[in-house]
């Protein structure tokens, strides 16, 4: 049975959230995966026909409801299967992930912005300051992963360790020149470990 829709991009890091934490809750064969061709020029229409932003991920579920963006779909994900809770129920455990989770997006965010200034915007217009500006979000995000999230990291798999994951992966994917494990060793270790996870190695993007 079909639990949910989901519009996705092979290579998009948002898109590979869901797909992981389905993995990990042991769902992923109930997720039917619907092209797309989405981008932040030329929309497909047909997202936005469920998702105004006309971005991926968006779900689809059986009563035709739409759920987005993907801390919201991988919050549904969540409730699909028992444990591991990837959110948990307890108050402070909650927010604290929920805020991990939301640091991971905010180095995501950024990522995202540099690649399309360099990909998608003509030469001659981009803009360099813009561009390291970014860049520095992304560094202060990982020194602050490594400063204060270890622990989280290293406990129960939860949302926020699989967005950590996706996005560092990302940053492999789309940055490999960009050497972020120097400084953060620990943080690099926790990576290296959890890369290796079944969920991880499915989701590989592609593109």
């Amino acid at each position: 049975m079909t639990a949910l829709k989901l519009f996705y991009s092979p290579a998009s890091p948002y898109v590979r959230k869901v797909l992981v934490s389905a993995h990990e809750k042991g769902v992923a064969n109930k997720i039917e995966l619907l092209p797309s061709a989405a981008g932040p020029v030329k929309r497909d229409q047909t997202i936005i026909s469920h998702n105004p932003s006309g971005k991926v991920p968006t779900a689809i579920l059986p009563d035709g409801q739409a759920l987005f963006d993907s801390r919201v779909i991988c919050a549904y994900v969540d409730t699909l299967s028992e444990a591991p809770h990837l959110v948990p129920t307890s108050h402070d455990e909650r927010f604290r992930v929920m805020t991990l989770e939301a640091l991971a997006d905010s180095i995501l965010d950024a990522a995202l912005l540099c690649r399309y200034e360099m990909v998608l915007r003509p030469e001659e217009k981009r803009w360099t300051d813009w561009y390291n500006g970014q860049m520095e979000k992304i560094d202060s995000g990982l020194d602050d992963l490594s400063r204060n999230w270890i622990g989280t990291l290293q406990g129960p798999i939860s949302a926020g360790a699989i967005a950590v994951a996706c996005a560092l992966g990302y940053l492999d994917f789309r940055f490999a020149n960009k050497d972020w494990r120097t400084g953060h060793e620990e943080l690099a270790n926790w990576y290296g470990g959890f890369a290796e996870r079944g969920s991880m190695k499915a989701t590989w993007p592609q593109g």
